[in-house]
């Protein structure tokens, strides 16, 4: 082999479609620089209660840097720095914080707290509230725990026969904000043959992020045979894409943690490729996919955009304030 033929490039197979807006969102962004700042300000080690986010390759860069996570608030040494994560908290876990005497730094996303505050409002107004999401996801236990006696979770159309209410005349339905945007809607459909009084929330509960990523993920899907979303197993939002990416057409679609991930028997037969990533997805791992890619002959790279996102989220205000003292002293 010459020298010209091992730095050949590899015959062309086909393109890939890189999905727009894709990854880190507002609300991402902010919680993993919440630690960061918390990090660089206090010192290691800051505490981080469950996964900042839900991203592998991100808990890990952080463990690296100092954070330690831990399941439990009573698993943090008393007196320490605690994060909450950016999916929430119950009130409860809050309460337990300060029992401990733990200097807390609240990194829940500003559209979880919406909803939050959307839970309390209406529990105070004497609603049954139909919480739409999935059991046992962090965020879920968070909303259910601003009002409990209130909240009646319902996972999917499938679980609204299951609904028990107290008045069928003061219902109001909000859902987990990471969610499928048209199997929510079918959920509400279902609820509201069954409830037709049911109230909506006064703003879309899910977030401006996973509408977007899902949005973006439809204009490629049916462009494609193979549609690949970056993403770790327990990210709700990443594993909803990869739903959105079959329902609109993509031939096969698959989530993968990262390049590794990647099975090349998936690109027999395929000439294009869709790629996205999830809300909680760092833009190196999809660099890495796109590398990837190209190496198999994939390296026509063209990226489609179907919205311009601009919102940022200010640091939590205790972060914030802390902040602010060190930079005046």
């Amino acid at each position: 082999m010459t020298p010209t033929q091992a730095h050949a490039s590899p015959p062309t197979r086909g393109q890939v479609l890189l999905a727009k807006p894709r990854g880190y969102c507002a609300g991402v962004d902010r919680a993993v620089q919440t630690v960061e700042h918390a990090l660089e300000h206090y010192g290691a080690p800051v505490y981080v209660r469950k996964q900042i986010v839900h991203n592998l390759h991100v808990v890990r860069a952080l463990e690296e840097r100092g954070a330690i996570f831990v399941e439990e608030t009573d698993e943090v040494p008393e007196g320490a720095t605690v994060v909450f994560s950016a999916h929430g908290v119950a009130p409860e876990v809050h309460a337990q914080a300060v029992e401990r005497g733990l200097k807390t730094i609240d990194a829940t996303c500003p559209l979880v707290t919406k909803v939050h505050h959307e839970a309390r409002r209406f529990a105070n107004e004497g609603y049954d509230i139909l919480l739409i999401g999935h059991e046992g996801h962090e965020e879920v236990v968070g909303t259910t725990g601003e009002a409990p006696d209130r909240i009646t979770l319902v996972d999917g159309p499938d679980d609204v026969a299951n609904v028990v209410v107290r008045d069928p005349e003061r219902v109001v339905w909000l859902s987990q904000t990471t969610l499928s945007v048209d199997e929510t809607m079918q959920t509400v459909n279902a609820l509201r043959e069954r409830f037709p009084s049911l109230q909506s929330p006064p703003s879309d509960d899910i977030c401006y992020a996973t509408q977007n990523r899902q949005a973006a993920v439809k204009t490629i899907a049916a462009q494609v045979e193979l549609f690949l979303v970056v993403g770790s197993s327990n990210s709700s939002n990443s594993v909803r894409m990869v739903e959105v990416a079959e329902a609109a057409g993509a031939r096969a679609a698959y989530l993968v943690e990262n390049a590794d991930a990647i099975d090349a028997a998936w690109l027999e037969g395929v000439t294009t490729v869709g790629l996205s990533s999830g809300a909680s997805v760092p833009d190196i791992l999809v660099r890495e996919v796109v590398d990837w890619l190209a190496a198999r002959g994939y390296g026509d790279l063209r990226e489609v955009s179907h919205t311009e996102e601009r919102l940022t989220f200010a640091l939590p205000q205790e972060l914030r304030r802390d902040l602010r003292a060190s930079a005046g002293a």
